[in-house]
C-alpha cells in the first residue's frame, strides 16, 4: 500500500517551536514582551497573522530570519517513528507530503527535513517538498491513504474517493465531521490503517 505522511504537526511538532520564534520576532520588532503561551490561543492555521497581526511582508521577514531555526527545533510526535518503520517493515511504501516553505534565505529546507528523519530513523521512499495540491498529488502517485493534519485536505480527497486520516491538533480540534477518520495519536493511526487493510 502507498501511504503519504504529512510533516509539520502530523509527524513533528511544528507549530510548538514556530511560536517560539514567533514570540521573540514580535518583541524584537515591537519592542514590547510577548505572551509565551501563546499554544492555546491558536484557532486555526493561520495563527501568525490571527496572534501577532503580521502583514505578508512581515510574516517572510520573519521566515528570513528564524524558519530556519524553527524547522531544527521541531520535536517528533510521539511514536511516529515506531508506527511509521512498523509500516515500512508491513511493506508499505511511504511517502512524505508537505507544504514546507522552500528558497528562504538561509534555510536550505530539504536537508533539513532530510536530516530530521533521519535522526529519528524514520524511513521513507519518497520526500516531496513544498506540495501545494495534495489530491493531484495523491492521484499522480496512486497514494491510498494520506496521513494529514489539514481537514480540508482530507475532505477534498474524501469527495475524490482517497482515504484520508486526520490528525487531531489545535488547529482541527473544534471541526465536527462524523464522515472524517479522526485520530489523537499514532498509535490510533496505526490501528486505523490496519483496518482499513482488513476491508
Amino acid at each position: 500500500m502507498k501511504i503519504g505522511i504529512d510533516i509539520d504537526d502530523t509527524t513533528f511538532l511544528t507549530v510548538k517551536s514556530m511560536l517560539k520564534y514567533a514570540d521573540i520576532y514580535e518583541e524584537e520588532i515591537s519592542g514590547v514582551p510577548t505572551n509565551r503561551d501563546s499554544f492555546g490561543l491558536i484557532k486555526n492555521r493561520y495563527y501568525l497573522k490571527h496572534l501577532y497581526g503580521w502583514d505578508e511582508k512581515t510574516k517572510y521577514d520573519f521566515f528570513d530570519k528564524y524558519y530556519k531555526n524553527v524547522l531544527e527545533e521541531c520535536t517528533m510526535l510521539p511514536n511516529a517513528d515506531k508506527v511509521i518503520q512498523n509500516l515500512k517493515k508491513e511493506g508499505n511504501i511511504i511517502h512524505f507530503i508537505t507544504a514546507r516553505l522552500m528558497n528562504i534565505k538561509g534555510c536550505d529546507t530539504e536537508a533539513i527535513t532530510r536530516r530530521s528523519l533521519e535522526n529519528f530513523n524514520i524511513p521513507y521512499d519518497s520526500l516531496d517538498l513544498h506540495v501545494s495540491d495534495k489530491l493531484e498529488f495523491c492521484k499522480k502517485f496512486k497514494i491510498d491513504i494520506l496521513i494529514e493534519d489539514s481537514y480540508e485536505t482530507c475532505k477534498e480527497l474524501m469527495s475524490n474517493g482517497i482515504k484520508s486520516i486526520l490528525m487531531t491538533t489545535k488547529m482541527n480540534s473544534d471541526i465536527e465531521d462524523k464522515d472524517i477518520v479522526r485520530t489523537n495519536n499514532w498509535n490510533e493511526i496505526y490501528e486505523e490503517i490496519q483496518k482499513y487493510n482488513k476491508k
